[in-house]
This record gives structure tokens, C-alpha cells and sequence, in this order.
């Protein structure tokens, strides 16, 4: 092998060398979009420090906004619940969507790792033995004859990346890994986000719970005191039918809400890796078992890009698409390949090795399209098409992006205001109910008046528990809009220019 190949490889490949070093790489270059220039996320400013609502328990406490502070990867830690904790910790380890998503980044690196395989020379080895029968037709055969002929030979392929479509193939493939990581950080920014808001669903579920049914049997005692005076004929047929009527609606009330929170526990269970039947499995937080984050961290509008895990995958997209606008390009260019092989040919076994018996081959090839009907300038623009499509739906996640922490800023703004509404109104209603209740160990009112007031009493509650819950959700809205942690910022982003351009111009 050293007698002979070397010598041919080394003037094939310096043929190679220099036109690698005359030719450039063609294709678009990728130029990443720029920071969103916006200074705020809303039209109206939203205070650093929000409301705080007195006598409401934990959700009323105050909260300030911290621009330019990082979200904590563990941020649902804030709410200061240990069974809250182990339900994200279990659902993070057993979610079966979480583990799809996982595995699809395992294969996206492994595709990676292939498509790279093409910057090597690919190298095989063939040993093989065949027994021939000759025919004895020919002019110079006198009789068939049978031989028999072995072969052991190593071979050498290599395609020069000229012009770059292997590095563009590698560079969409590596924009593929980006994405499926940012897909995997998105589920499981989402996962906890949903696994958080179910927790709170169930437990303001039971208060709501707990207060309708106490109301309902008031309406009970209502109607029955309502259907007494009518019998006596005190009252109307008609103020029967409305007790009647308020007694139903309430009746009603009972079983959606009761529908609701095991839908509510179905779907966590879910999130949990459990089937519903199971529940989640564990003891869940109530509502005063939480704490309200005080400090809640709000990224700067030009960070949100990188912060945010939707964003960052649409970007990958984006770099993909990119990457495959170049390949189009670089299949209009002639495609290069050497091959080789060196090895020995013989009759006998015994004979392979000796240098009577060597065999090579050195090769050069080189693929050009010529008249391809269009085909090719088609997959250009299709290509580019496709990336401007693309491109656009980056813009669109931005965009969406941008409004749903507008959205929750606004709420965050406005919860306090409709919480401390609804504590005046709880504690306005408790205060009629406990004076009615007076009153009525005194003589002063009737038994029905007693009643309605704690009717009104129990639907001041369940509104109360309804603003608890609303600031809890906003506050886990606003953790998950701002991307859900500093964990997920390990990979490096790409490169960015100041420019932002649909499609680069080829060259």
C-alpha cells in the first residue's frame, strides 16, 4: 500500500487544495434578528410595587416588580408550599411528555453527530471469494473453465466540501439540536406552569366547595320556612316559586363544582404520570397553606428573546430554514468526490499478499448540473419562500410573546384592586350575618332573615376565594411569561447581527 498510493493521493489532493482554496462557500448568510427596540411591555406603566390588600390573608400581601431580575429555576418555590414542591418534583420526573421531548433531543444530537460524518473519508474494508464457471464459446476457448478468484482490498472515499453544502447540512442539523432543546425547556416550562395552576384549581375548588354546600343548606332551611308560611298563607304562590327557583340554581352549583375539581385532579394526575384513578398521590396545598411571592422578576423587553424558551426555538427554526436556503443553493454547483482502493487479487487464498498480486484504483469525480428542466432554481426559491415563511412566524411568537407579559402585567395591576374590593365585601357580609344573627337571638328578626343574610354571607366567600386564586394564577402567568428560569440559558446563542434581513443575499 505505501509503494503506491500515497504518491497518487498526494497530487489528487493537492489538486483539491487549491481549488478548495480558489472556490468560497455559497448560500445566504444567517444573520439573526435583533433585540425588540420597545422600551416597556404596556401602554399605561405598571408600578414597581403593587397594592397591598389589608386583612386578606396571604394572597393580600405586596408585591413589587424587579425589571431586570432573573427568574429562579426552581420559581415555583416561592409560594412557599413543601407538598406544592413535591408535586412539581414528581411531575418533572414522570411526566411521559416531558420524556418524548427528551428522547427527541437524544435523537437530534445523534442526527447531528451523523450528518458531521461527512467532513471524514470514509473508509471500508471488502474481503470476498467467488468460484467462476467460464464459458468455452469464445474464439480463443477451447473448453469452460473454472477458476476461482479472492479479494481483499481496503476502500477510501471522500467528497470535498467545495462549495459548502456539507457545512450547511451540518449547520441545519445543528440548529435541529437547538430546537428540540428549546422545545424540551419550553414543555417543561409549560409542565410546571400547568402542574402549579392545577394545584391552585383544586384548592380553591374546595373552599368554593365548601362555602356553596353550606349555602345550599341554608337555601334548604329558606325554602322550607319559605313553603311553611305559604301553607299558613302568608305569602304568594309566586315567592314560593322564587325560594324554589334560588334553591335550584345553588343546587346546581354543586355538582359543576364538584365536575370541575376531579377534572382539575384528573388532568394533574396526568401531569404526574398517573392514570386518573389514581389521583395525584400525594397531599396537595390549600390555599392558606401558600404564600404570595413578594418580589416577582420581570426580564427587560430586550432580554425577553433569549429568556423565553418559544422564542429561542423559533429562532432555531429560523437558522434551519436558513440552512436549507444555502443547500438549494449549493446543489446548483458542480459536486466533487475521490475515491480509492488498494488490496490484493489471487486465485488461492495463500496468494493474496503478494506484491504480484496488488491491485489500486485512484479516482476523481466531478458532478455538474447542467439541464435540470428548472428543478433547481425552483428548490431555490421554494427554499427561500419557505424561510421567509418562517421568518414571519418568528416575528409572530415575538409578538405573542410580548402581549401575554402585557397581559399579565395589567391583571397583576388589577388583582390587588379587585381583591381588596372583595374583602370589603366579605367581611361587609359577615358583619350583616354575625348583627342578623344577633338580632335574631334577640327576637328582632325572623329565622328567614337570618338565613338569606348568611346566603349572601357564603357568596361574599366563595368570590373572596375566587380573588385569592386569581392573584396566585397571575403571579404563576407572570413566572412562566418571563421564561421560567435562569437553567434553561446554558446554551449559547447564535450569532446575531444588527440587521435583520428575510433572506441573505447568495454569493
Amino acid at each position: 500500500m505505501s509503494r503506491y498510493l500515497p504518491v497518487h493521493l498526494q497530487a489528487i489532493g493537492g489538486a483539491s487544495l487549491a481549488l478548495a482554496l480558489c472556490a468560497c462557500a455559497v448560500g445566504p448568510d444567517y444573520q439573526g434578528p435583533a433585540s425588540p427596540q420597545v422600551k416597556t411591555y404596556t401602554l399605561a406603566p405598571v408600578p414597581g410595587t403593587l397594592q397591598k390588600v389589608s386583612v386578606a390573608g396571604a394572597a393580600g400581601g405586596a408585591q413589587s416588580l424587579h425589571y431586570g431580575a432573573a427568574t429562579a429555576a426552581d420559581w415555583w418555590q416561592a409560594f412557599h408550599s413543601a407538598s406544592l414542591d413535591r408535586t412539581v418534583e414528581q411531575a418533572l420526573a414522570q411526566n411521559p411528555g416531558l420524556k418524548q421531548a427528551q428522547e427527541t433531543l437524544v435523537a437530534a444530537q445523534y442526527n447531528y453527530k451523523a450528518a458531521n460524518g461527512i467532513f471524514y473519508p470514509q473508509v471500508s474494508a471488502n474481503v470476498g471469494g467467488q468460484r467462476t464457471l467460464a464459458s468455452g464459446a469464445g474464439p480463443f476457448a477451447f473448453a469452460p473453465t473454472t477458476y476461482s478468484l479472492y479479494t481483499a482490498q481496503v476502500q477510501v472515499s471522500y467528497s470535498p466540501d467545495i462549495f459548502g453544502l456539507n457545512r450547511l447540512v451540518s449547520r441545519e442539523e445543528q440548529a435541529q439540536v437547538d430546537l428540540a432543546e428549546d422545545q424540551l425547556q419550553a414543555a417543561r416550562l409549560t409542565l410546571e406552569g400547568n402542574v402549579v395552576d392545577s394545584a391552585l384549581d383544586l384548592a380553591a375548588s374546595e373552599e368554593e366547595l365548601a362555602a356553596t354546600r353550606q349555602s345550599l343548606d341554608d337555601e334548604r332551611e329558606v325554602y322550607d320556612l319559605v313553603k311553611l308560611r305559604y301553607e299558613h298563607g302568608a305569602i304568594a304562590v309566586q315567592d314560593l316559586d322564587a325560594q324554589q327557583s334560588q334553591l335550584s340554581d345553588v343546587a346546581a352549583r354543586v355538582p359543576v363544582l364538584e365536575q370541575q375539581r376531579d377534572a382539575d385532579l384528573h388532568q394533574l394526575a396526568i401531569y404526574l404520570g398517573h392514570f386518573p384513578a389514581e389521583g395525584a398521590g400525594g397531599e396537595l396545598p390549600a390555599l392558606k397553606d401558600l404564600t404570595l411571592p413578594a418580589e416577582l422578576p420581570v426580564s427587560m423587553p430586550t432580554e425577553l428573546v433569549q429568556a423565553r424558551p418559544d422564542i429561542r426555538a423559533a429562532e432555531a427554526q429560523l437558522r434551519a430554514a436558513n440552512a436549507q436556503a444555502g443547500e438549494a443553493v449549493a446543489r446548483m454547483y458542480p459536486q466533487f468526490s475521490l475515491t480509492g482502493y488498494v488490496g490484493d487479487q489471487a486465485d488461492q487464498w495463500g496468494g493474496l499478499f503478494k506484491p504480484a498480486n496488488r491491485i489500486w484504483d485512484l479516482g476523481a469525480n466531478l458532478l455538474a448540473p447542467l439541464f435540470e428542466g428548472g428543478t433547481l432554481e425552483a428548490e431555490k426559491e421554494a427554499a427561500e419562500a419557505q424561510y421567509r415563511g418562517v421568518f414571519a412566524q418568528y416575528q409572530q411568537t415575538v409578538l405573542e410573546a410580548f402581549r401575554q407579559v402585557a397581559d399579565v402585567l395589567g391583571a397583576l395591576g388589577h388583582d390587588a384592586e379587585v381583591l381588596s374590593a372583595r374583602v370589603d365585601e366579605e367581611a361587609a357580609a359577615r358583619e350583616t350575618f354575625e348583627l342578623a344573627r344577633g338580632q335574631y337571638q334577640a327576637g328582632a328578626i325572623a329565622y328567614l332573615d337570618l338565613l338569606n343574610s348568611e346566603v349572601t354571607y357564603q357568596n361574599a366567600r366563595i368570590a373572596l376565594v375566587q380573588a385569592q386564586q386569581q392573584r396566585y394564577a397571575d403571579s404563576v402567568a407572570l413566572y412562566v411569561a418571563m421564561g421560567g428560569g435562569a437553567w434553561a440559558q446554558n446554551r449559547q446563542a447564535a450569532p446575531a447581527s444588527a440587521s435583520l434581513a428575510p433572506v441573505a443575499t447568495a454569493h
